[in-house]
């Protein structure tokens, strides 16, 4: 698959030939089939319709997702899709440009949710829950009128974990952003293939390959976010000791219910002794203290 040759999607035509990038961009794509696979994300037929904000992460799955539809290991049909919300200074022309000089299937849709949320939310407070809840009803509705059977984000193994630890911090639950979902309504799979992805390798991947990258000033100018104070604990741990992240988010695969202290997930009540299978002989049992 990593070959050198000349038939590759132009997503990736011109990429750095160094042997650190091909082993960043293998294991990135070994990342998203292993989530794709490991959660079975592909249906027979599907087409999906792959969100782009212009950031660092979407233009990775963007670029990885056609790799694989290339080499006929994504059996689904792409359809890339902007919501261009009406924030001042957008650059409404770059992905449209980009999009059309990769050969990719694209919708652009423009919805001015930035006006509806800087007149709802008063000054100082965070944009983001209504400004996600807006943009996530426009790409359903995008999603049902392509006749998608998934809408596709691209949020990384970094998001997860910082998500993970905000509810469990802020919302009393253990939860976190899983990989595949149905939505509320019913009728629309919501797939990350970026699950296992560290967010590191996509802002590699993503400047390496000169991608024209957009900032996110909505949401992302605003200081104190609950997201950032996680992110800067993480960061913290990780420097302290590298891998951490790695090892918290294989605990997330790996959660024991009866070891938990919810009695909805495990039957506790339920739980019996198996009287009379331990005897101890009197002469050698011994107290522990």
């Amino acid at each position: 698959m990593f070959d050198e040759t000349d038939e590759i999607h132009a997503l990736l035509a011109g990429a750095p030939r160094t042997t650190e990038f091909k082993k960043l961009r293998k294991r990135i794509v070994q990342n998203v089939r292993e989530a794709v696979e490991s959660y079975a994300m592909v249906e027979k037929g599907a087409r999906w319709l792959v969100c782009l904000s212009g950031g660092k992460d979407s233009y990775t799955m963007l670029a990885v997702l056609h790799e694989l539809q290339w080499r006929g290991l994504l059996p689904v049909e792409l359809l890339a899709c902007n919501l261009d919300q009406g924030q001042p200074g957008f650059p409404a022309t770059v992905l449209p440009e980009f999009l059309k000089r990769m050969g990719v299937p694209h919708r652009i849709e423009y919805q001015d949710t930035y006006s509806v949320v800087t007149d709802k939310i008063p000054e100082g407070r965070t944009y983001c829950a209504l400004c996600s809840r807006l943009r996530r009803g426009h790409l359903y509705r995008i999603a049902r009128e392509e006749g998608c059977s998934a809408v596709v984000l691209g949020h990384h193994r970094d998001d997860i974990l910082e998500t993970f630890f905000m509810n469990l911090f802020h919302g009393g639950r253990l939860a976190t952003m899983p990989p595949k979902l149905v939505n509320e309504e019913g009728d629309l799979f919501v797939y990350r293939p970026l699950a296992h992805v560290a967010e590191a390798d996509c802002e590699r991947f993503a400047r390496a390959m000169d991608y024209p990258i957009i900032p996110c000033d909505l949401c992302g100018s605003q200081d104190g976010l609950q997201r950032q104070q996680v992110k800067a604990i993480l960061d913290g741990w990780e420097a302290n000791s590298p891998g951490r992240r790695q090892v918290m988010f294989r605990a997330l695969m790996n959660a024991r219910p009866s070891h938990l202290l919810d009695p909805a997930l495990f039957d506790f009540a339920g739980l019996v002794r198996q009287s009379g299978k331990f005897e101890e002989n009197p002469g050698t049992a011994s107290e522990s203290h």
